[in-house]
């Protein structure tokens, strides 16, 4: 589909310039973009790359010379990542998938869905289960007994929603996501090896060996409004109570939510992230790439972990940690240096003790 220039400025709230009508079919880096493209020369280094390619239309930062840079038409915004937002929307073409419930697609005729609600091929839909209006069910995707979906949510193809799972309003699921899988909680009927050394932080002590009983997941799992969940990312049920994922916030893929974890409204969670058992987060966390939280450990609102950070006990509100174990990011960016410093410091070391020893 194509939109003029000006129809894509309007929408982002944005101003036109130039041939106003240029129709554009979708957007490109400058050096690789056609005539009907519009050039994402969004900050002046990458429009030097415009000449390369064909484009007769960008989308500029703020006070850029349209004109100057030999284009017809432009669109200038204040705020030009904040503008992809607007703009990708528009342009996604989406999946192709065809509305309405697939003949091919299994619903349990006790399942109550919403007005406008599409199944696609090969999806499950269980018992009891709730699907609010204008929700879109991907290829090959499962919904459990007595689940909750909301309105105009959006699951791609392979996502597992469990039985009594709920989700608010427009979450979106990302491929293989899997919600409500059961926690990783065992038990030995004795005191384990695991338990002893994490008491006296000493070794096993010559432990006997002990066969682990499953504890059984009872929660559930809420995500909120307008949570996002990546590809391939696992968020565990709840052994008692549920595992809550606040309003808002996004999950990237290849992350592990562990049982009865909660995080506040609109944090950020990175690819590979980790959250062991009972972790809390509040409002506006963002965890980077790999990083790791502790069982029952809490982060205050508005943390940020550095990625790769190994958080292994409670973070105050407003800290920014890094390493393993995290600390201050300061603090941490100290401790590298005098790392760096060592053999400087043990070669000096060496150097005074053959001093002193032949002054002795």
């Amino acid at each position: 589909m194509a939109y003029s220039l000006d129809e894509i400025a309007a929408a982002l709230g944005a101003k036109a310039y130039g041939a106003v009508d240029l129709l554009i079919t979708r957007a490109a880096e400058p050096g690789d973009a056609g005539a009907t493209d519009l050039a994402l020369a969004m900050k002046p280094e990458y429009a030097e790359t415009l000449s390369q390619g064909a484009a007769k239309a960008a989308i500029l930062w703020d006070g850029a010379d349209w004109q100057a840079l030999g284009l017809d038409g432009a669109i200038i915004v204040h705020r030009p990542r904040f503008a992809m937002a607007g703009l990708t929307a528009m342009l996604d073409e989406g999946q192709g998938w065809e509305r309405g419930i697939h003949p091919s697609a299994v619903v349990d005729p006790s399942a109550q869905l919403g007005e406008g609600v599409s199944i696609a091929p090969l999806a499950v839909i269980s018992a009891r289960a709730q699907i609010g209006a204008g929700t879109v069910i991907g290829p090959q995707c499962f919904v459990g007994a007595d689940a909750q979906i909301g309105e105009g949510c959006f699951l791609r193809e392979g996502a597992k929603v469990s039985a009594r799972v709920v989700l608010g309003r427009e979450v979106i699921l990302q491929p293989g996501a899997v919600i409500g899988g059961d926690g990783f909680s065992f038990v030995t009927p004795e005191v384990s090896a695991v338990e002893k050394v994490r008491e006296t932080l000493k070794d096993t002590g010559g432990a006997k060996a002990q066969a682990y009983e499953r504890i059984h997941s009872l929660g559930s799992v809420r995500l909120g409004d307008r949570v996002e969940v990546g590809a391939n990312t696992t968020i565990d049920k709840g052994t008692i109570r549920d595992t809550v994922i606040g309003v808002g916030t996004k999950i990237d893929n290849l992350v592990q939510i562990g049982h009865n974890s909660v995080t506040g409204t609109d944090c950020l969670i990175c690819g590979m992230v980790g959250l062991a058992g009972s972790v809390t987060l509040g409002n506006n966390v963002v965890l980077g790439g790999r990083a790791a939280v502790a069982d029952n450990t809490r982060l205050g609102d508005n943390v940020v972990a550095a990625g790769g950070s190994k958080i292994i006990s409670n973070v105050p509100a407003g800290r920014v940690v890094m390493g393993y174990p995290a600390t201050k990011m300061d603090t941490q960016i100290e401790m590298y240096k005098y790392q760096r410093r060592l053999k400087r410091l043990f070669d000096d070391v060496a150097a005074l003790k053959k001093t002193v020893s032949k002054d002795g």
